[in-house]
């Protein structure tokens, strides 16, 4: 890239220390109650221990949530805006939604809050929340949804009928630094609806606590600083923060509590004072005077602005949040505190307009630079908002397993019943980080394979960052010194994926291409901490020696007939064609890392060696294992399955045709000519297994045989195999839909796979959307969707196939069309499916939302996007938690290669009209 823009030089300040542009963001949580990290019950029923009901009155241990709110990068101090519209029973301070056990598919959110714009310094951030002008419908979401089974769809808010008549409010919340410690703060709120209508704002300030759990005494406080304006400031002292002030515009009223526990109503014991976590929610809901602090101190605070809107009108409400003191502003206060810099201003608001304009249109430059291709105005949007979803899923995330366990000082022990518990065995666990989340709300809480994708469209954006997330996990406080990487929390000893090396070697090459940085000091780093997890796999996966990996979970839930995370009915075990197709990937992607580094440090050339036999041997024995000579392709039906080994010795093929017979493609890489003459010694290894190995040659895909350009290709599925495998993954009666290829083939929905465990049934059938099971963790709906992770790797690997195979090898697409396509093309063909999710049709519909009229024509919704969790396997429309932008934001850079490889897809619209769609959304 030539010209850089701000935000890319904002970037260089953070990355160099010289301006912490990174120190306050979106990293509140969405939902921080019912989490492990704040359960400490006997026997980990996290969503009963701390409900949505108690969040209000009872302090977090290890975190704080809030509503389209800020903190600090540590979380010591926290804005957010709380909503009453005067009929909820409480103060809307946090989103609400249905636990685990209360929702007929699971958790999930029952509200309507979209991310709308965000920057990588977090220089400019936009996001709205649509509050009805109704009682919020609390019991009812529980009581239906409670009422449905299994078999019917989730009952929405929507369905409620409370945003009937347009009877809601439309708050958009926006933030623009003026530096790294000076932010600018915009509500602006719109009645929708066709009454005038009075709406309770709060914008809110509070600390953290900190201090109630090991007798810290250095407690943080807020006072009220009156000035001659007699507007609201706010003054904040931490002792590792420092000082801040919170301005605010109008004359109202200043309401301090404290952000301890009500230990009255939590748990029906004395409270030591008066001011408590919901002292400003009874103050305003239920009028009790005595509830907030007349002195006006303490550790929350919030502003009150009663606002009376007409039908169609907008009232803005402006704050800033600063290190800047009031005496700079000329303001005469009667606290003086010392200044930290100098400012020639009249007010805190004076530049108000101008800082918000220009941080906005250094937003739409960064992002043109970024995607600088032609592309409709429709996919412009798109792709805005899902870099904003993954900027504003930044959450500070804070978990000392140690301390979990054994209990803090000040508070009563936990149940000792918790040292036999969840996550007992990660004693060393340390975080205390910003972390990419998959759904802050949802799934607040890092996992290891989800954030390998999030990695990829971060680095796109903000490598630095996406490399961080990398580093981290390897990290000796939270990789476990056995090597394993930790999952997710409810269960860091689970297994998922191992697609980190993938991740790693994905962003390091998507940084050089973009920005023409080979960072080796990273993939470097990474890689040798990889090395410990590769062993781990080894030693823990493959239960027979036979480089056959039975893995377990591996991330996709319940794909297979059992549940892969429990003992199996049956006994013995399973031999998983993707837990070994991922360590054939795994070993491919260390392969090629360890090429890259050996051109500069030769000791990497016999590192890679290691990798390149180990990958002979996996790739063998997908296809031949053992002296049995059994395997896991089937030549009869042309595909992978998983292969069960009964504990008398007998083997049964489980004829599940899912992704886990597509995973296989996936290990696949091809080598350069270039880098085999730079490498001797590899090269001679390699050529020596050529020679001499001819039983393990065979079975790996070209190998010896020159391909484009001289490439030599390494997979596991053969040419012959690769059409095959191709045959059903394009057959739209099986695999493919509309809209991408779905988990499970279709075929399963007149031909359900079948089999008898101990006289019970166990089956597969095709379900294109939710699961009709309780069972694999209850909200497992890998049987039928569309996931993006996994298509965004069949994407690759079809490109990877076709870098080998060039333009003569075609497939027929869709199978029976007479349609032939390159590789290449075929990967464009599903990038446009899964595109098409998201895109307005020819009927102007948008097929994530179904039939919602509300979302496919009002004018005030049909341009906000929601990015799911996954998507129904024949509709297209979106499934499980809605603010999954974590790796469903894949579509950015899908979107990206469409713009730079397919021009023709843009309809004519150039890249600039994408700024428009964008202005929109500010209106």
């Amino acid at each position: 890239m030539a010209t850089r823009t701000q935000e890319e030089i904002r970037l260089e300040a953070a990355l160099n220390h010289t301006a912490h542009w990174r120190r306050w963001g979106p990293y509140l949580s969405d939902r921080q109650w019912g989490t492990v990290r704040e359960d400490y019950s006997p026997y980990g029923s996290a969503w009963d221990y701390f409900t949505h009901d108690q969040a209000r009155s009872r302090t977090y241990r290890w975190g704080e949530d809030g509503l389209l709110g800020i903190s600090d990068n540590h979380q010591r101090l926290c804005f957010a805006i709380a909503l009453w519209n005067g009929e909820d029973p409480i103060l809307k301070e946090r989103l609400f939604g249905l636990t685990g056990n209360e929702g007929n598919h699971g958790e999930d959110v029952k509200e309507y809050y979209f991310y709308l714009d965000n920057t990588p310094t977090h220089s400019y951030m936009k996001a709205l929340y649509k509050y009805p002008h109704r009682a919020f419908p609390y019991a009812q979401l529980v009581e239906e949804n409670r009422r449905r089974n299994r078999h019917e769809p989730e009952f929405e808010l929507l369905d409620t009928g409370v945003f009937d008549e347009n009877r809601y409010f439309d708050v958009f919340v926006e933030y623009a630094k003026r530096s790294a410690e000076d932010i600018l703060i915009q509500i602006t709120v719109t009645n929708r609806g066709p009454q005038a209508k009075t709406l309770h704002l709060l914008p809110t300030l509070w600390f953290r606590n900190t201090w109630s759990w090991n007798g810290d005494r250095r407690q943080p406080t807020l006072e009220r600083i009156h000035s001659e304006h007699d507007e609201p400031i706010i003054h904040a002292f931490h002792p590792t923060l420092g000082n801040r002030w919170l301005y605010a515009q109008g004359n109202a009223e200043v309401l301090f509590t404290n952000n301890e526990t009500n230990q009255e109503r939590v748990f029906n014991l004395p409270n030591t004072s008066p001011y408590v976590k919901d002292g400003i929610h009874e103050y305003v809901v239920h009028g009790l005077k005595d509830a907030v602090n007349p002195n006006q101190v303490g550790t929350k605070t919030s502003i009150h602005y009663p606002l009376t809107i007409e039908p169609g009108e907008t009232k803005t409400i402006q704050l800033r949040l600063t290190d800047i003191p009031p005496t700079e502003f000329g303001l005469d206060t009667q606290v003086d505190r010392s200044p930290s810099k100098i400012e020639s201003q009249t007010s805190p608001f004076h530049t108000f307009e101008e800082t918000f304009a220009t941080r906005q249109q250094e937003a739409d430059e960064f992002y043109q630079r970024i995607t600088p291709f032609p592309l409709s105005q429709d996919m412009c949007n798109v792709q805005r908002q899902a870099f904003a979803g993954m900027l504003w899923c930044k959450q500070y995330y804070h978990y000392v397993i140690e301390d979990w366990l054994k209990g803090d000082v000040a508070t009563p022990k936990p149940p000792s019943e918790r040292k036999r518990g969840r996550n007992r065995d990660w004693f060393h666990l340390y975080t205390d980080d910003i972390l990419s989340m998959c759904d802050k709300w949802e799934y607040p809480w890092f996992a290891a394979w989800d954030l390998a994708f999030h990695c990829i469209t971060f680095a796109m954006i903000d490598p630095d960052f996406a490399k961080y997330q990398l580093d981290v996990l390897t990290r000796e406080w939270y990789m476990h010194p056995n090597g394993q990487i930790p999952a997710y929390e409810w269960a860091f000893g689970d297994v998922n994926p191992p697609v980190h090396a993938w991740a790693t070697w994905r962003v390091y090459k998507i940084e050089q291409k973009l920005y023409g940085k080979a960072d080796r000091q990273f993939l470097e780093r990474v890689f040798q901490k990889l090395m410990l997890n590769f062993t781990w796999w080894v030693n823990r996966k493959d239960a027979e020696g036979n480089n056959v990996f039975q893995g377990g979970f591996l991330g996709l839930d319940n794909i297979g007939v059992f549940d892969r995370s429990a003992a199996l009915p049956t006994g013995g075990h399973i031999d998983q064609s993707d837990g070994t197709s991922w360590m054939g990937m795994y070993c491919l992607n260390m392969l090629a890392i360890a090429l890259e580094l050996a051109k500069t440090n030769p000791v990497y050339e016999d590192i890679a060696t290691k990798f390149f036999e180990h990958y002979l041997y996996i790739a063998d024995a997908m296809n031949h294992i053992g002296e049995m000579e059994s395997s896991l392709w089937n030549e009869q039906d042309g595909f992978y399955y998983d292969v069960l080994h009964l504990p008398d010795d007998r083997q049964i093929e489980l004829k599940v045709r899912s992704m886990v017979g597509l995973i296989p493609l996936f290990a696949v890489e091809t080598l350069e000519p270039e880098t085999l003459q730079q490498l001797p010694n590899f090269k001679k290894r390699l050529e020596w297994f050529i020679q001499n190995r001819p039983d393990l040659r065979k079975n790996v895909a070209c190998m010896e045989t020159m391909g484009m350009g001289a490439r030599r290709l390494l997979a596991i599925a053969s040419q012959e195999k690769l059409r095959r495998i191709l045959q059903k993954m394009l057959d739209e009666s099986e695999f493919l839909g509309d809209y991408g290829i779905r988990a499970v083939s279709r075929y399963h929905a007149d031909n359900p796979y079948i089999f008898y465990a101990n006289g019970m049934e166990c089956r597969v059938d095709y379900e294109p959307a939710e699961s009709s099971s309780g069972l694999f963790g209850g909200n497992s709906n890998w049987r039928g969707p569309v996931w993006f992770p996994v298509n965004f790797l069949l994407v690759e690997s079809l490109q990877k196939f076709h870098h080998y195979l060039g333009d003569e090898f075609k497939v027929e697409c869709p199978t029976g069309s007479g349609q032939m396509l390159t590789l290449w093309e075929v990967a464009s063909e599903l990038s446009q499916r899964l595109t098409r999710i998201f895109l307005r049709n020819s009927a102007g519909q948008r097929p994530v939302y179904g039939g919602s009229q509300l979302f496919q024509t009002d004018p005030h919704w049909r341009d906000l996007i929601l990015f799911y969790e996954y998507f129904h396997g024949d509709n297209g429309a979106g499934i499980g938690a809605s603010h999954q932008t974590g790796w469903t934001g894949l579509i950015a850079k899908l979107i990206q290669q469409l713009g730079e490889y397919e021009p023709q897809t843009t309809h004519h619209q150039d890249y600039f009209s994408g700024a428009v769609a964008v202005a929109n959304l500010r209106r």
